[in-house]
């Protein structure tokens, strides 16, 4: 979003125009003249990342591009990110995607699928649920662009959607969500939505998909109530961190606990 601390506009397109090069901490602050205590505290501060984390996440944001736009094999990609093991790799890329990168590759066949059934699904009441009890995170979500189709919204343990959220839902419009039985803890609150129209590449690498985030932590504990969220999505902004996690993997979770 756009705020404090503007310079870090720059770094966030020279990390995207020199990817595939060296990116330490140190190269990072020159480019600003700052030190690295000072650079690495700013970025954090206006992005919610450290730089580091932030240069990880692009890299794995490249490899799925490439798992889908060429026929590069898994072992190459790996390289082409720098990263020299295969199976460090494959690591990586499934605990923050939530697949293999072998089985992301393959679920392209099926994603268009995965979008009709749930445009289709007549049954999402377990979308929505109005428990009373303090151990809830409850809000409203409305879009800054006009938006007909799925919204994606859960809560994660860092202020990057990554990995399968720790409490996840889809909604079938705009309005009121709510997660309840949310265990005492730190979380943060992303969202994004795709359009019903949508082809399949364009929610399997979400680039322009309205989203949103929190880079303030939301705490919930056995005493506190928390306050009513209200959520905006909105067009991808410059600094926004990669969507990493597989929206078909949340779709297809969605369509099994519907089914049960």
């Amino acid at each position: 979003m756009i705020d404090r601390y503007t310079e870090i506009d720059e770094v966030i397109s020279y990390i995207h125009r020199h990817l595939d090069e060296p990116l330490p901490l140190s190269r990072l602050a020159s480019h600003v003249a700052y030190s690295q205590y000072h650079f690495a505290r700013i970025f954090k501060e206006r992005i919610g990342l450290s730089p580091l984390y932030y240069v990880s996440s692009m890299r794995l944001q490249k490899a799925k591009d490439l798992l889908l736009r060429t026929n590069m094999s898994v072992r190459d990609i790996g390289l082409e990110i720098g990263q020299q093991s295969l199976g460090t790799f494959s690591t990586r890329f499934t605990e923050k995607v939530g697949i293999s990168p072998s089985e992301f590759r393959e679920s392209a066949h099926r994603a268009d699928d995965q979008l009709r059934t749930l445009q289709l699904l007549s049954d999402w009441s377990m979308a929505r649920s109005f428990a009373e009890t303090k151990l809830r995170i409850s809000g409203t979500v409305t879009a800054a662009a006009p938006f007909h189709g799925v919204i994606l919204i859960g809560l994660f343990a860092k202020p990057i959607p990554e990995g399968l959220p720790l409490y996840g839902t889809l909604l079938p419009s705009l309005g009121d969500f709510c997660f309840t039985g949310v265990a005492p803890g730190t979380y943060y609150l992303m969202a994004t939505s795709v359009d019903w129209g949508t082809q399949a590449i364009d929610f399997l690498l979400p680039h322009s998909t309205l989203r949103t985030r929190s880079k303030k932590p939301i705490i919930v504990t056995s005493n506190n109530t928390v306050p009513h969220q209200q959520v905006t999505l909105y067009e991808p902004h410059p600094d926004d961190p990669p969507i990493l996690i597989s929206l078909p993997l949340l779709m297809d979770h969605f369509i099994n606990r519907v089914a049960k």
